[in-house]
């Protein structure tokens, strides 16, 4: 039978929108950009990630009006919030553009100098902690995705705040305490903001491990927090219905016969699907891999691989493929490659970025 040569054209037409949708759905899922906040040259690179290699490739610079240190960004990815360490303790809010760039909305006081920020999960309330006034906040907020200035909440903590973030569920925030070994755990409105403390009101470390940063597994029963002081990551069990944590255990982060000096511990982050745990650790400038048994939390160490000097923080891709660490020391990227069948790092690439990096924050956008 002949085909009609409209229906020729008709088909062809199918055929070359058909190819375009799939351009246009492989271009939409494609654009990853890294955000690298640089203490002490003031500003935060942005740069876009290409996901075939996992190299980064520098879009701009932003200067900041003071020492830029922790970020967040809002759970619809349209803003980052960036908090300035240096007199006048503030935040800036950046509009994350239709191409990843970043366009300052505003800047407003917060309550200290605060070493951690993050939204709740509705992104309507801003939380920051303290490390050096021993203090937590809340803010509002607003609509169009700016802080409110005035606080809804400052409340007083143990020594040393050093993290705050809400549980999967929105009910409960939890914040570590350096300085007197507990994590702190509070009730939360996500109507209202109100932090209410919980019973039990915290839950101990072992003295002197230095509760630093915390991490939830995606299936909401485990939660892993690094001890910066004696060298170890915790893992605890989540009552998601009570928002309490219990100890199951503590695994040494250290490379094995390490003795070059006291523990430095800083970050953690899981790989997407909660396969792996992974950490860094600043005295042996190392990132250490672990095995997750999703049902019991417990570790297995999969290996120790050398990183950045002094590398205070990293951060994994949406898609698990990649890991990023920056070293305050090396002023340096470096970008692996991970095995997701069994965790193991590739080291791919480095590049220089800016003076004293200290945080990544990694976010996938539409097109």
């Amino acid at each position: 039978m002949t085909m009609h040569p409209f229906a020729y054209l008709r088909a062809a037409l199918l055929v070359a929108l058909g190819a375009m949708q799939l351009a246009i759905g492989a271009d939409a899922a494609a654009r990853t950009m890294v955000y690298i906040s640089n203490a002490d040259s003031r500003d935060i690179h942005v740069l876009e990630m290409n996901e075939q290699d996992g190299s980064s490739t520098l879009v701009e610079k932003i200067a900041v009006t003071g020492m830029v240190m922790p970020m967040a960004v809002s759970p619809d990815r349209k803003h980052l919030y960036a908090s300035l360490r240096s007199e006048p303790y503030s935040v800036s809010t950046f509009a994350i553009g239709r191409r990843g760039r970043l366009t300052l909305m505003e800047t407003v006081p917060l309550a200290d100098n605060m070493a951690n920020l993050d939204t709740d999960h509705s992104g309507r309330f801003l939380l920051a902690a303290s490390y050096s006034g021993n203090k937590i906040s809340v803010n509002a907020v607003r609509p169009q995705g700016t802080v409110d200035p005035k606080p809804l909440a400052v409340l007083p903590t143990g020594k040393n705040a050093h993290a705050i973030h809400a549980d999967p569920s929105n009910r409960f925030v939890f914040v570590t305490n350096l300085g007197d070994d507990q994590i702190l755990q509070y009730r939360f409105d996500p109507v209202t903001g109100k932090l209410t403390p919980n019973s039990p009101a915290a839950v101990a470390t072992n003295k002197g491990a230095g509760p630093r940063h915390l991490v939830f597994h995606p299936n909401r029963r485990l939660v892993f927090s690094t001890n910066e002081l004696d060298g170890t990551v915790n893992t605890y069990r989540l009552d998601d219905a009570a928002g309490t944590l219990t100890l199951v255990g503590s695994t040494s982060v250290m490379p094995p016969g390490f003795n070059g000096g006291a523990p430095a511990t800083a970050d953690l982050h899981l790989s997407p699907d909660g396969k792996f745990l992974y950490t860094s650790e600043r005295t042996s400038n190392t990132l250490a891999a672990f095995a997750v048994r999703a049902d019991t939390g417990k570790l297995t160490l999969i290996a120790h691989y050398p990183t950045e000097q002094q590398p205070r923080a990293f951060n994994i891709d949406p898609s698990g493929r990649y890991l990023l660490a920056v070293g305050q020391m090396s002023g340096r990227l470096s970008s692996y490659g991970i095995d997701r069948s069994t965790g193991t790092l590739r080291k791919l690439s480095d590049q220089a970025v800016g003076s004293n990096p200290n945080w990544v924050e990694i976010v996938a956008l539409p097109d």
